[in-house]
């Protein structure tokens, strides 16, 4: 669900969501939207007004984690431009050691250039940006001096606690459906977050092979992939399953309890046939 000053708020969300047996909760993320912005919005049409009113999600996750036990606690997806590193490795980290492991990381370049710009990002540097703040936070969760040299990030020497709970650090899921998505997710990811929005049915399949082709070729086993915003339908889990999804994601509406409470449990039964047990 877009979290948003206007809807149910994320505490109540997370709560519904892991009392009606659901695995885990995921929230996006635009720091702001730009004003004078000619990045077209990726899904066509006028950007939605929700954009313009997400609340942060690693301080609404952190919520969450405060009146729950159980669920996961995702980003689909943090844009990585907008954020220094090192402050976001430790936000990660905190938010993982006081959810005792539960956190889920999905990570993107993003496609807002405006926005990335005024975080001092020049959009033609991304890509790089993208990739090496992901492999600049992974040297600092798991090495007690972290250092990073890097074409556009460069770390000196230093120490940061707490370390994440889960070893060797929560799982990041790079996002992403265009050519090269597939190299960046076996060169720094854990996994691949792809979007039901972009690819679906026998588009998606094939792209799940060919990914988990390439990662035999590299040596790896399978990767594990999960989408994001799944088409909501019986037959369509049924092809998901069939692909070896690690997880599929629904979209909820913001709105308020009544109204996404009510789409939750339609959730809830759609996928009932699918889950062994129901906390």
């Amino acid at each position: 669900m877009f979290p948003t000053d206007r809807a149910l708020i994320p505490t109540r969300f997370g709560v519904l969501v892991e009392e009606m047996g659901f695995e885990s909760v995921f929230l996006p993320e635009h720091s702001h939207v730009p004003v004078n912005r000619s990045s077209p919005y990726p899904s066509g049409g006028d950007l939605p007004d929700d954009f313009y009113r997400f609340h942060d999600p690693i301080d609404s996750l952190a919520a969450i984690a405060a009146v729950t036990s159980r669920i996961r606690l995702g980003t689909s997806t943090l844009v990585i431009p907008d954020h220094d590193p090192i402050i976001l490795a430790k936000r990660v980290a905190t938010l993982d050691h006081l959810s005792n492991g539960r956190v889920v990381i999905g990570v993107g370049a993003g496609w807002n250039l405006q926005e990335m710009e005024n975080h001092g990002v020049d959009p033609k540097d991304r890509w790089t940006v993208f990739r090496e703040r992901v492999e600049a936070m992974k040297v600092i969760w798991t090495q007690e001096i972290a250092s990073f040299e890097g074409e556009c990030v460069r770390i000196r020497p230093m120490k940061q606690w707490p370390k994440p709970v889960q070893q060797p650090h929560p799982p990041v899921f790079v996002g992403g459906s265009g050519p090269n998505t597939a190299r960046r997710v076996l060169r720094f990811g854990d996994g691949w977050m792809a979007s039901g929005r972009h690819l679906d049915g026998a588009e998606l399949a094939g792209r799940v092979a060919d990914l988990q082709r390439l990662a035999g070729e590299a040596g790896r086993a399978a990767v594990p992939v999960m989408l994001q915003q799944g088409t909501p339908s019986r037959e369509a889990i049924e092809e998901y399953l069939g692909m070896g999804l690690t997880r599929v994601t629904f979209r909820v509406d913001p709105g308020d309890e009544g109204s996404v409470t009510a789409q939750l449990e339609q959730l809830a039964d759609l996928v009932a046939p699918y889950v062994s047990t129901r906390t």
